[in-house]
């Protein structure tokens, strides 16, 4: 459709991506009409969460272009054909950062159509950002799609749009639900040399098991049944809820792993703090006897450490590590990773640096997805905190009840969601 072309914006200082129409497609006016609508489709959603911003849009010798954010992270397309299938927890981030872009821009009344991982780019950091409205249809907007024709990509079409019906909030989440199973397996539910028969396998084929084609859990398979579902009214509600399920099956598929909160004689949910608090004592005191143990044998190598470090705001967890020396070279275990990434995120709360604290509590919700670390849980709210400061609050409030659902009702909490509700307390 045309060229895309990194820029330098000089009036601000800053770099960006300007999207030209090819000049054999400028005068046809049918093409002219789909690339302003990108325009302003996108621009409508510029602001929105995980949505790429536009700057400008105009004419340059009758040809028209689009000023957009630039993103130097590539592609999730690029990024699956370089490394092959992420991991499940940074896939899941990407998912959830995707999937809101999208609820946001059906609240809107904007359907995407051609959700694939060629139109989700990454930034430096990692964060996704949706792109390419270039096809998407609005209130307001004159139809650029003829009854049977056919707007999307083979490998992600939804059946109703395979059979060229007219797409709805149901087919974006549909495609978000193929990128995802492809995201979790390294490959697509319905994949095929022929993009004909692939399109054809949407409307008519069985949902593939996505536990058959790879080590995931069967607890999955049910969630991907549902959002590949061939009636778009059997399918999730929105995309939050279908990644929401999707963390909900391998939280129950971690089995006694997960984290259990403790219930008071009252029924309510309680905080598991003491619970916690007298295993990691019980675990400080054992590691320190093994290292008394194992430095009478010489044996250094393998004397316990104990770790102190700071998690919600005046709190505090120790944690015991037991294996080599600091000075060892062997890499600390996901798990750490994780946890000093919670607490780099819950230094920059108390900061105030919000956008900050955002970008490094998503890399550690991504870290210690399904760990059943207690970490999980203040990663949680670390990010559902950082995006309560920024105003975001349906995304804020989603982690914020999963950190609820892993650790019990804290004040900590309740006050995060008083801010959404644009409460001052103190």
């Amino acid at each position: 459709m045309g060229e895309i072309f990194r820029a330098e914006d000089e009036v601000l200082g800053r770099t960006v991506a300007v999207k030209l129409l090819a000049e054999r497609y400028a005068r046809d006016a049918s093409i002219r009409a789909r690339f302003k609508r990108e325009a302003l489709a996108a621009a409508r959603l510029s602001g929105e969460p995980s949505t790429i911003t536009i700057f400008d849009v105009g004419e340059w010798q009758e040809r028209p272009f689009i000023v957009m954010e630039h993103l130097s992270g590539g592609s999730l397309e690029e990024r699956l054909q370089q490394t092959g299938p992420p991991a499940t927890g940074e896939a899941l981030s990407w998912l959830e950062q995707a999937a809101a872009a999208l609820d946001a821009a059906h609240r809107g009344g904007v359907v995407h159509r051609d959700v694939k991982p060629g139109n989700l780019l990454l930034d430096r950091e990692g964060a996704l950002r949706v792109a390419d409205f270039g096809i998407a249809s609005a209130p307001g907007m004159e139809s650029l799609t003829m009854t049977g024709t056919v707007m999307g990509t083979a490998g992600y079409l939804s059946p109703e749009q395979a059979q060229g019906e007219r797409a709805s909030p149901a087919s974006d989440r549909y495609a978000l639900a193929v990128v995802a199973f492809e995201l979790l397996t390294g490959r697509r539910p319905f994949e095929s040399d022929s993009p004909t028969a692939e399109a054809a396998a949407h409307v008519q084929a069985p949902i593939p098991s996505v536990s058959a084609q790879s080590d995931l859990p069967s607890e999955l398979d049910p969630v991907f049944e549902r959002a590949l579902a061939k009636d778009p009214s059997q399918r999730f509600e929105t995309a939050a809820d279908f990644v929401a399920a999707l963390r909900h099956a391998l939280a129950e598929a971690a089995g006694s792993t997960r984290l259990l909160t403790a219930a008071s004689p009252s029924g309510r949910r309680t905080s598991p703090m003491p619970v916690v608090g007298a295993f990691l004592l019980a675990a400080a005191i054992a590691g320190a006897g093994l290292a008394a143990i194992l430095a009478t044998r010489g044996d250094e190598e393998n004397a316990a450490r104990t770790v102190v470090t700071r998690t919600l705001p005046g709190k505090t967890v120790q944690r015991t590590v037991t294996g080599p020396p600091p000075s060892s070279p062997q890499p600390p275990p996901p798990a750490a990773d994780g946890a000093a990434l919670t607490d780099q995120a819950t230094r920059l709360l108390d900061e105030g640096d919000y956008a900050g604290a955002e970008r490094i509590a998503r890399q550690a919700v991504a870290a210690l997805a399904g760990s059943g670390e207690l970490y999980e849980a203040y990663a949680e709210y670390d990010l559902g905190a950082a995006l309560a400061g920024l105003g975001r609050c349906d995304e804020a409030l989603r982690h914020l009840d999963r950190t609820e659902q892993l650790q019990g009702e804290r004040k900590e909490i309740d006050k995060a969601r008083k801010r959404c509700k644009g409460n001052d307390v103190e």
